[in-house]
């Protein structure tokens, strides 16, 4: 009996060790990745952290034109509700990790803060995980990927460049840890395969 439990206490003595592990592995990445940045790349990579900078809105507007052009307005007035509703889902699972994980932000991470750079004006809420930029954008891009794939083939490789460049610059101007956005790209990929399913249900009630 006692070495059934001391079995049990090193098995979850490993498990912690290898979580330790990962996060430290996870924290060296992120100071090399942000210490590669530069000062003439910096405005470059705000503009794509920027949910409302120019590059994402004319994305955005792409989208629209496109979805408008091979579904119609009532089933392209369906996608943006079906859009605005994972974003939503997504925003709030981020939040409610946020606050359940409390794994802090690089900038207020003592292990690294000093060793980073940040480039925006401000650090953004004490916890980072995960990241809702990347999950958001990952979102958009695969549901519009799959959703407009009959008619524009390659449009998936464009949008998910963008996702990742997105996800990046939250890398790049500080705010996130590289695992808080694979972590938000993982979960917006599922989420979003879980909203077309529910687009693809619901554009049955229109005809065509």
């Amino acid at each position: 009996m006692q070495n059934v439990i001391l079995a049990g206490k090193i098995k979850t003595e490993d498990k912690f060790n290898m979580l330790d592990d990962l996060i430290h592995y996870d924290k060296e990445l992120f100071l090399f990745l942000n210490n590669l940045g530069n000062e003439n790349w910096d405005a470059f990579w705000l503009l794509m952290s920027d949910k409302t900078g120019w590059v994402n809105i004319a994305v955005y507007v792409l989208l629209l034109n496109l979805s408008y052009s091979y579904l119609g307005l009532k089933k392209t007035g369906l996608a943006v509700v079906t859009v605005v509703l994972m974003i939503v889902a997504t925003d709030q699972l981020a939040n409610l990790l946020k606050y359940g994980v409390a794994r802090l932000r690089p900038c207020y991470d003592p292990e690294v803060s000093d060793a980073m750079r940040l480039v925006k004006s401000h650090c953004g809420g004490k916890f980072g995980y995960f990241s809702a930029h990347a999950a958001n954008h990952f979102a958009v891009a695969f549901f519009f990927a799959l959703v407009l794939k009959p008619k524009f083939r390659h449009l998936g490789i464009f949008l998910m460049v963008w996702a990742f460049l997105v996800a990046y610059s939250r890398i790049y101007i500080g705010v996130h840890f590289p695992l808080d956005v694979l972590s938000g790209a993982v979960i917006g990929l599922i989420l979003s395969s879980l909203f077309v399913k529910f687009f693809i249900f619901a554009i049955a009630k229109f005809p065509k």
